[in-house]
């Protein structure tokens, strides 16, 4: 976490953040005291649709054996 003064702050913003963008926290002081802090923007997922979803999964070649066993096999050859 980075602590900077606000003065510094109005200095350095671009700076910060990318620190910000860069995954730290910053926290921006007045009279030592903290007052503001800094972090990255949480981004909304989007949904799939599920229309899509479904044409993909109809695109997908079948396999001729289970999954669960193509794990196992996949498991005990190390891969």
């Amino acid at each position: 976490m980075v602590t900077v003064n606000l003065a510094q702050a109005k200095a350095r913003l671009g700076e910060l953040l990318d620190k910000v963008e860069a995954g730290q926290e910053v926290v921006i002081t007045r009279r030592g005291k903290a007052v503001a802090r800094l972090s990255a923007a949480v981004r909304p997922r989007k949904p799939i649709p599920l229309q899509e979803l479904e044409e993909f999964r109809a695109a997908m070649p079948r396999l001729r054996r289970p999954s669960a066993e193509l794990l196992r096999e996949a498991r005990d050859e190390g891969l």
